[in-house]
């Protein structure tokens, strides 16, 4: 049943750096749609985090690297929800296999870039028609969308190419639906995190504790989900009413050249 609280989508919402977004969003006062591809414990965990907190939260199973299931989410959250006012893509994947950038494969380039930018691209392309629908219609007073990428948007990893790729296109395309939806009142930013203490980065561990102690940054400790969520926060609260296509660096400095 719809009520007035506006309602944000937050792809890959059920863990990592997705349910911190998932539950700092519940927290400024958005119910949540938490879309999930194969965890449904997890999805159902952060649902449950977020009504323990008062909060209310749907979950929805799908894959928006299929544009059916795509359908099936936006169709889901207007018939559930009633309406769409924050669009966060967060859903993203690395590579199954890191291999060298000479031996990568079509298959895992096809998957990643499928599921990172693909998916994203299109997913956008039809939320931003459904919000300026929706603007029109008085339905919601404001819309956003919030892009998560990557420092690999810039930083060169020779064995995950593809995945550097994907984080590189979700700029670009940070950058032109900025600039095509100015003229509706829509506003894109892009949230860059850094090293972030997740699921995904768990094998790499032991790879970047003593990088980070020794200064690979400037704020030497791992990332916190929190810590992008945090800034996602800032963000839909309104206050950068005059920027769009920003990017917001949360990487403990690490976009910083120094000597």
């Amino acid at each position: 049943m719809a009520d007035n609280k506006p309602v944000a989508l937050v792809t890959g919402g059920s863990r990592g750096i997705g349910r911190g977004i998932s539950l700092a969003l519940a927290s400024e006062g958005y119910t949540v749609l938490i879309n999930y591809n194969e965890n449904v414990t997890a999805a159902e965990q952060t649902k449950h985090m977020i009504e323990r907190m008062n909060g209310r939260a749907e979950i929805c199973q799908a894959d928006i690297a299929a544009r059916e299931h795509r359908e099936l989410l936006l169709d889901y959250c207007m018939e559930n929800l009633g309406r769409l006012d924050l669009l966060v893509n967060n859903a993203g994947i690395a590579p199954r296999k890191r291999a060298d950038l000479l031996d990568m494969d079509e298959k895992s380039y096809e998957l990643v870039m499928r599921t990172n930018l693909r998916g994203p691209f299109f997913l956008t392309q039809r939320t931003a028609k459904l919000m300026i629908q929706q603007l029109k219609n008085k339905m919601i007073p404001r819309a956003a969308i919030v892009n998560i990428s990557s420092i690999s948007a810039y930083t060169a990893s020779t064995n995950r190419g593809e995945y550097c790729m994907s984080k590189a296109g979700v700029s670009m395309m940070t950058a032109l639906f900025a600039a095509r939806l100015a003229e509706y009142g829509i506003n894109v930013y892009e949230v860059r995190p850094g090293i972030v203490e997740t699921d995904m980065t768990a094998s790499v561990r032991k790879k970047y504790d003593p990088l980070i102690k020794d200064g690979l940054y400037p704020i030497r400790r791992w990332g916190q989900p929190e810590d992008v969520a945090k800034t996602v926060a800032a963000i839909v609260r309104g206050s950068f009413p005059f920027s769009t296509g920003e990017v917001f660096n949360v990487d403990g400095g690490f976009h910083l050249r120094t000597l």
